[in-house]
């Protein structure tokens, strides 16, 4: 590494997928800051330029490719020197982008951040092309918390665990993620005090089953012990759960949610459909009526949680029976928010094999009729809280007034809540007194 100042390398992190790439990209660019690289903001020129990239499902891979391609084009042009790829498309694919982008400087897979300040100054002294990537993904935790925020400072993702020891037939995360491993307890601690030191005050536990956290550390599932603890951190205002895995909920998960301090009564519990034939096709562990029924456990604990899930439509052999009954768990279920993907097929998945294919248009028109049916559930949900009071994190003001999330609403994927007529600071709360509801945003004024 260069010594002086004005000759340390630039290096620019171009982010894509979900939070937890999110904190892997805040995690290197903490490692490259520690050994001395200068970080470029989204300007034009760069030394190095780090694309961290999703491989989920097929449209996540188009969108890395071409950010890929962008890259080399700048580099062609003169206003790059390395173009790096990392993260998941890297993992999955390192062989078939290796032969088709020789100009890609390297490539290196998952959980391996703590060796991106090497990785990247090799590329500045070598002209051939470094693979970097294990045959079996396994995340390695840093050694200290080291990352550089690159959202706003008031809140943060905080991963608990990496990996999944699940078989859903459609997902191929595991291939690319590893098995489950959890962050020891004491680290997450550290790394949530490490963030309220900076500003946080919303904290969102991100894992790929938050549900089996401790399990590989302690032989049993030790969530409610960790919302416990980061309960007592210094700063955290909000503590909101993600990524539950329903066979896994039990009465203690259920109890530390509605009663641990400062947990917000907010679950992220993907379903992915209601129709046992297709359940079972998915290899996923539970029926529609055991979902209902955890529901009902669920709100009988906290009658106000806000309960958010995903399905897929389209799987292979999906009918329309089973459409049918997804629609009517849609009705009866009464989540307040609800994401529906259409199915696409993912290398090496056991359904990428199935028979009994769902056409493209039947596709879009399945989703259309389960979030037509949404709609409907996420108004009357929204409408109920007209008249009541909600705490707000402010998050942004505009000539119209200021617009904030409640605990409801998760940031980037749930509505928001505009309060009109006042011009508050981001990142403080504010009581909000509802006043009108859509499908899925609030409004209100501040209330006296």
């Amino acid at each position: 590494m260069p010594t002086q100042e004005h000759n340390l390398p630039t290096v620019q992190m171009v982010n894509l997928g979900c939070a937890k790439n999110t904190v892997d990209s805040e995690e290197m660019l903490g490692v490259l800051s520690r050994e001395g690289y200068r970080i470029a903001g989204a300007g034009p020129k760069a030394d190095v330029v780090v694309i961290n990239t999703c491989g989920f499902i097929e449209s996540a891979k188009q969108e890395s490719i071409d950010v890929i391609l962008g890259a080399l084009a700048r580099k062609r042009n003169g206003d790059v020197r390395k173009v790096v790829v990392a993260g998941c498309l890297a993992q999955r694919y390192q062989t078939e982008l290796a032969a088709e982008m020789p100009d890609v400087d390297a490539f290196v897979g998952t959980g391996q951040m703590q060796g991106i300040a090497g990785l990247v100054g090799q590329t500045l002294v070598r002209r051939d092309q470094i693979l970097q990537v294990e045959p079996k993904p396994h995340h390695r935790w840093l050694d200290v918390p080291t990352r550089v925020r690159s959202g706003a400072p008031w809140t943060a993702y905080l991963k608990i665990s990496e990996g999944c020891d699940h078989k859903c037939t459609f997902c191929a995360i595991p291939s690319f993620r590893g098995a489950h491993i959890s962050k020891p307890l004491d680290r997450v601690v550290r790394e949530a005090e490490d963030l309220c030191a900076q500003g946080a005050v919303e904290l969102n536990l991100i894992a790929q089953d938050s549900t089996q956290y401790g399990y590989d550390l302690c032989g049993k599932p030790m969530l409610p012990e960790l919302l416990q603890a980061l309960s007592h951190v210094e700063g955290v205002k909000w503590l909101r759960l993600f990524y539950c895995y329903p066979s896994r909920v039990n009465a203690k998960v259920i109890a530390a949610i509605a009663e641990t301090p400062k947990v917000c009564q907010y679950i992220d519990m993907p379903l992915q459909h209601a129709s046992d034939p297709v359940l079972r096709a998915m290899r996923r562990p539970m029926t529609g009526s055991g979902y209902l029924r955890l529901v009902e456990r669920f709100r009988e604990a906290s009658p106000d949680v806000a309960l958010r899930t995903t399905f897929i439509v389209g799987f292979p052999g999906e009918t329309n029976d089973d459409v049918d009954t997804l629609v009517e768990f849609v009705k009866k279920s009464q989540f307040d928010r609800v994401g529906v993907f259409e199915y696409s097929d993912e290398d090496g998945t056991p359904s990428a094999d199935l028979p009994n294919r769902v056409s493209a248009r039947q596709k879009r028109e399945r989703k259309a009729r389960v979030m037509e049916a949404q709609q409907v559930v996420s108004l009357a949900r929204n409408q109920a809280w007209i008249g009541r009071d909600l705490e707000v994190l402010v998050e942004s003001v505009d000539s119209k007034g200021s617009v904030g999330r409640s605990f409801r609403d998760a940031p980037e994927i749930d509505g928001t809540v505009r309060i009109t007529n006042t011009h508050l600071e981001p990142g403080s709360f504010v009581q909000v007194r509802i006043t009108d509801a859509a499908p899925y945003d609030l409004s209100g004024v501040r209330a006296a």
